[in-house]
C-alpha cells in the first residue's frame, strides 16, 4: 500500500485456496488516484488502517455469507458440503465473531445489505469521483 501510494508498481502475491497458501503467481498492481483493498481482516492492522483514506465495512447477513461459501466452496473448489459446514462451524463462524465483526468500530461506513444497498452504494461512488476529481 505505502509503495503504491508513492506512485510505484507492485506484484501482488496471489492466493492458492487449493492449498491454503501464496502460490508462486503475482499479480502486477499499477499506482493510481484511487486504490481499493479488500478483504475480510484489512482493519486489524493499525499500520494499514492509517494508509486509507476512507475504510469501508460491507455487512453481510450471516445466513447468506454461509450460502455463497457453500456455492463457491462446491462448485468452485470441489469441496463437499459436509466439509464447508464442518469448516465454518469449527473456524470461519468463531474466527468471524473474534476478529471480523468487531473490526466494524474502525470503518467510516458501515454498509448494510452489502451491495444491494444503493444509496450507500451511491454515496461511495461519488466521494471516489470526487477523489479523483481533486
Amino acid at each position: 500500500m505505502d509503495l503504491l501510494r508513492k506512485g510505484q508498481a507492485i506484484d501482488c502475491p496471489v492466493y492458492d485456496f487449493s492449498v491454503h497458501n501464496r502460490s508462486d503467481a503475482v499479480t502486477r498492481i499499477n499506482p493510481s488516484r484511487v486504490i481499493i483493498v479488500e478483504g475480510i481482516l484489512i482493519f486489524q492492522d493499525p499500520a494499514l488502517r492509517d494508509l486509507m483514506d476512507i475504510r469501508i465495512f460491507v455487512d453481510t447477513d450471516a445466513d447468506i455469507r454461509l450460502c455463497r461459501r457453500i456455492k463457491r466452496d462446491v462448485e468452485k473448489r470441489g469441496r463437499s458440503l459436509q466439509s464447508v459446514l464442518q469448516q465454518y462451524q469449527q473456524t470461519v463462524k468463531p474466527m468471524h465473531e473474534q476478529y471480523v465483526e468487531p473490526s466494524k468500530k474502525f470503518a467510516n461506513i458501515i454498509v448494510p445489505e452489502g451491495g444491494k444497498n444503493l444509496v450507500a452504494l451511491e454515496m461511495i461512488e461519488d466521494r471516489i469521483r470526487r477523489h479523483l476529481h481533486t
